[in-house]
C-alpha cells in the first residue's frame, strides 16, 4: 500500500531532520541493508555460475549430455541473477527511499503503443 502525500512529506521531513542532526549516522543507515543483500545475491550467483561450469565440464568428460545441459542452465540462471542484482544495487550515496517514492509508470500494452504510433503517423500525413 503506497504512502499518502501527507505521509510522504512527513517521512521526508524526518529524513531531513535525521541528516541535519547526525549526518554520519544517517549515511551509515542509508541503504546498507539493501546493498548488503544485493552484494550477497551477486556473490551467490557467481558461485552458482562456477558450479554450472563444473557441471558442464563434468557432463562433457562423462559424456552425459543432460548433465552438461543442466550445467549450462545453471550458468544462465546465475548470470541473469548476477546482472539483475548488480543493476538493482543502490549506488554509494544514493537514497533508496527516493526510488521507493517514485511513482511507477503505467504499463502500456504493445497494442496501445502501436496504436499510438499509428495515430501519430496519420496525424502527420494529414497535415
Amino acid at each position: 500500500m503506497p504512502l499518502s502525500e501527507h505521509e510522504q512529506r512527513m517521512l521526508e521531513q524526518m529524513e531531513r531532520a535525521l541528516y541535519a542532526e547526525d549526518p554520519k549516522f544517517a549515511s551509515a543507515l542509508e541503504g546498507s541493508g539493501l546493498r548488503t543483500y544485493t552484494r550477497r545475491r551477486v556473490y551467490q550467483a557467481v558461485a552458482g555460475f562456477l558450479v554450472g561450469i563444473a557441471l558442464l565440464m563434468a557432463g562433457m568428460v562423462a559424456q552425459l549430455i543432460w548433465v552438461s545441459v543442466v550445467g549450462f542452465l545453471v550458468m544462465l540462471g546465475c548470470a541473469v541473477l548476477a546482472v539483475t542484482g548488480w543493476r538493482k544495487a543502490p549506488k554509494p550515496g544514493e537514497q533508496p527511499a527516493a526510488a521507493a517514492r517514485r511513482q511507477p509508470r503505467p504499463k502500456r500494452s504493445m497494442m496501445d503503443r502501436i496504436e499510438e504510433r499509428w495515430q501519430r503517423r496519420r496525424d502527420e500525413q494529414g497535415r
